[in-house]
């Protein structure tokens, strides 16, 4: 078994950690110790906990979440003494792999609430950093607001008890920092989402409201919440395919770990208690990172469900088989050369060039094996988001609408269900109800662009890019997916 222990006789091609694992401080206490954060934040801090005066940076991990799951995560993480291998795959076939030590501790809060409340009130804890998922924020999408409705967050603000929820937690913590003169930590979003620090300070601070006007004042004045931009593709890793990592590792591992050889962590520079020597592990400190987010939306996110809807279509169903196409690799490059980068403002530093070709180096590796529909799912929303401002801008100058029309008639297909090979799949659009899925069905091939996908450029929307949308709907189911797209797609000659 993987433990400190076996260490000494790690087998060949396994790097372990620089550093004593064992004299490793907890300065960062992280709530969610899912693969992402893993292959990320843990990936980073472990980097770093080798230099000089860095030892204090170990990471406490905490779960949240009662049951025999969670249990049984808790129990894997103590016999391994909390390490785990992380293999590093290549689109070319390449792989590192090594031992991760930065997590120190794991506890499981339903388990031993005070121990939690204890470890956050340690004046050596000065990041609280967390990947809870966009919706574990409890922010009300029509108001911005933090719902205080739910019943979780209701029995933490009643008091009488310990906390269950992160707010409880954080705030609670807080609170006796306060009181007891150690002074506050910072609070780290790590999830991927855009003003992910924002979003965080709202939940936060609308939660230490609602229990304390005068504390929440404190926190607002003396707790900082950066935004960060976060970006690393992991896969889920199922017993196969970690029986597989230990064969090729040669480790008795039980929480074996694969990510793609890219990533990024763009954060403002903004610790109201310190931080770790993260830029020399490769995290970017900025003032702000908006315009990071911003690229990383229109560009990846972007060309991702670009390269899904017409990938689906054709029958296939990993992004790396997708991009294998050349017509379909032909597509999304153009988009991103000719429709996105002359109407992008990249941060200094940062070539879109370069960042086009690392999105399709990414996208070609067969080791993530990313699930077409699973990127392509909720597309409603994520056209919103990934698609509108590139679409306002080609709209407004005059530019060549073909591919992004060819883009939208290719996410409506799609919404049938039924791909050109006569395979049926169940497009997941939860934000869309019955009757809205129908009109990608429709006789009518203007009726499905009412769907609330295409609002964020309704008001700016002419003629041509609607009938540019049904032309490429009508060549679709005419002449099949790629001689619409030859048609219709707009590729470069």
């Amino acid at each position: 078994m993987l433990n400190r222990t076996s260490l000494a006789s790690l087998p060949a091609g396994v790097s372990g950690p620089r550093y004593d694992p064992a004299a490793i401080g907890s300065g960062i206490v992280h709530f969610g110790v899912g693969n992402f954060f893993r292959a990320h934040e843990a990936f980073y801090v472990d980097r770093c906990l080798a230099g000089a005066g860095q030892q204090g940076w170990g990471i406490a991990g905490v779960g949240l979440t009662a049951g025999a799951r969670s249990e049984r995560k808790a129990a894997e993480f103590t016999a391994q003494d909390c390490l785990y291998s992380l293999t590093e795959a290549a689109p070319d076939g390449g792989r590192t792999v090594r031992v991760i030590g930065a997590l120190r501790a794991y506890l499981l809060a339903p388990a031993d609430p005070r121990a939690v409340l204890d470890l956050l009130a340690d004046p050596a804890v000065r990041i609280v950093s967390m990947t809870i998922t966009e919706g574990g924020y409890s922010i009300d999408e029509r108001t911005g607001e933090f719902r205080l409705d739910t019943a979780a967050v209701r029995a933490d603000l009643a008091g009488g008890a310990l906390p269950a929820t992160i707010f409880g937690y954080v705030v609670e913590a807080l609170a006796r920092r306060r009181a007891a003169g150690v002074g506050p930590f910072t609070v780290l979003s790590c999830d991927n989402l855009r003003h992910n620090g924002d979003v965080a300070r709202t939940a936060f601070l609308g939660f230490a409201r609602a229990r304390d006007p005068e504390l929440a004042a404190w926190i607002e004045a003396h707790v900082t919440f950066p935004n960060g931009m976060v970006d690393r593709i992991t896969p889920s890793v199922d017993a196969t395919i970690a029986r597989a990592l230990n064969d090729a590792s040669g480790l008795d591992d039980g929480l074996p770990l694969v990510a793609e050889d890219f990533c990024q962590w763009v954060v403002e520079d903004r610790f109201c208690a310190g931080r770790p020597a993260l830029e020399l592990a490769g995290v970017q400190f900025v003032d702000d990172v908006t315009g990071y987010e911003q690229v990383k939306v229109r560009m990846l996110n972007a060309s991702h469900i670009l390269l899904a809807f017409p990938g689906i279509l054709l029958g296939y169903r990993q992004v790396d088989e997708a991009l294998r196409d050349p017509d379909l690799a032909r597509f999304v490059d153009a988009y991103l050369e000719l429709d996105v980068i002359p109407r992008l403002e990249a941060p200094p530093g940062l070539d879109p060039q370069e960042y086009r070709r690392s999105i399709l180096r990414r996208f070609s590796n067969p080791a993530m094996a990313d699930q077409l529909l699973r990127i392509g799912g909720d597309g409603s929303s994520k056209i919103q988001v990934f698609w509108t401002e590139t679409v306002r801008r080609v709209l407004s100058d005059g530019g060549d609408l073909r591919r992004i029309a060819f883009g939208i008639a290719a996410y409506l297909e799609a919404l049938r269900g039924v791909d050109e090979t006569g395979g049926t799949y169940t497009p997941a659009e939860p934000t869309l109800d019955a009757a809205q899925l129908d009109l990608a069905g429709a006789g009518d091939l203007h009726a499905a662009l009412a769907l609330p996908a295409f609002d964020g450029w309704r008001d700016v929307q002419g003629r041509a890019l609607t009938d540019a949308v049904v032309a490429a709907r009508e060549a679709i189911r005419d002449i099949g997916v790629r001689a619409a797209l030859m048609q219709c797609g707009g590729l470069p000659d």
